[in-house]
């Protein structure tokens, strides 16, 4: 399916000429310029992505892999993860528009025209894809360019806009740097990324669900069923509970399978165990009808991002305390 022909849901736009108009030179400056391409990477977005990248190049070297080898995964791991963001804001610029939290974009604000952000996103692909299959391996090639495609196609052009159940499926592209880094050191998948997969996997919905709660009006306003958005905060928290049980017990999985020991063991049971206390404590405010700053929905959405941190340096540093 081309890109260039993607339809995408109408939804009532801001005045006409705002939406990637283009503005004289002397309000194109080239820093600002530069800066706005930046932007359209999601460059926040990505060090998370790499920080489950690294740690099990380690896991899988069982130590310090090389550190060129490194380097290059990462480098190819931000261009194909750049290419996907700058492809989702070219399709979602219409409601990114719309949106409080996304009004400041390039394409909304002009910075960058629609076709300059869609040539850059396909041209990160390509490079990403040619960059890993000549440098690293195809394997790895094969899976960032997947993991691209599936975000890009499949959450953005199918599910975003159609289920509330958009992110927990769309999140399969964000599991899928911990199948790159392993693949990049071994040429080969196990058990091992496979579990942290899923850990990615469970671990999505609970760390996304709260910033959606925060932003729900956002949501409703462009027609995106993210669930806070259909749902009452009574039945979001009781899923991102279930979830989060869910990702704490496959967190578990590596030590009994033998890819782990006591420190990244300790590490998961401690955070892991904090975040459950964070998502019982929402689900009890959520019970006792908390609304706004009571509900404290935030306080999830940034523990999750710790979370993770924790859990994948244990991955990194176990290697070298068993």
């Amino acid at each position: 399916m081309s890109l260039s022909g993607v339809c995408v849901t109408a939804v009532e736009s801001r005045p006409a000429g705002l939406i990637g108009t283009k503005q004289s030179p002397s309000r194109r400056p080239v820093g600002a310029r530069v800066m706005a391409f930046v932007a359209l990477t999601k460059p926040r977005i990505i060090e998370l992505l790499l920080i489950t990248t690294v740690p099990v190049m380690f896991l899988a070297q069982q130590g310090v892999p090389d550190l060129g080898l490194v380097l290059l995964t990462c480098l190819g791991g931000y261009l194909s993860a750049g290419g996907a963001n700058a492809l989702n804001m070219y399709i979602d610029r219409d409601i990114d528009a719309l949106m409080d939290r996304t009004s400041q974009r390039p394409l909304v604000t002009g910075m960058v025209s629609p076709r300059e952000c869609l040539a850059f996103g396909i041209g990160l692909a390509i490079a990403s894809t040619l960059l890993f299959g000549l440098t690293v391996n195809w394997l790895s090639a094969w899976l960032a360019l997947g993991a691209l495609l599936f975000y890009v196609v499949v959450y953005t052009m199918i599910l975003k806009r159609r289920t509330s159940q958009n992110i927990v499926w769309g999140g399969i592209a964000g599991c899928m740097p911990v199948l790159i880094g392993w693949s990049a050191v071994t040429d080969s998948l196990s058990w091992a990324p496979v579990v942290l997969f899923l850990v990615m996997f469970f671990w999505t919905p609970p760390h996304y669900w709260p910033l959606s709660m925060k932003v729900r009006e956002d949501y409703a306003r462009v027609g995106v069923p993210m669930l806070p958005v259909i749902a009452s905060n009574k039945v979001v928290a009781r899923q991102i509970v279930i979830y989060s049980w869910v990702m704490v017990a496959v967190s578990l999985l590596l030590t009994p399978l033998g890819y782990t020991g006591w420190f990244y063991t300790t590490v998961a049971l401690a955070a892991g165990g904090w975040w459950l206390w964070e998502a019982h404590s929402l689900q009890n405010r959520a019970k006792a009808e908390a609304e706004g700053g009571k509900l404290k929905e935030m306080r999830l959405f940034h523990w999750s991002i710790t979370y993770v941190s924790l859990l994948f340096v244990a991955v990194a540093v176990d290697p070298f305390l068993r």
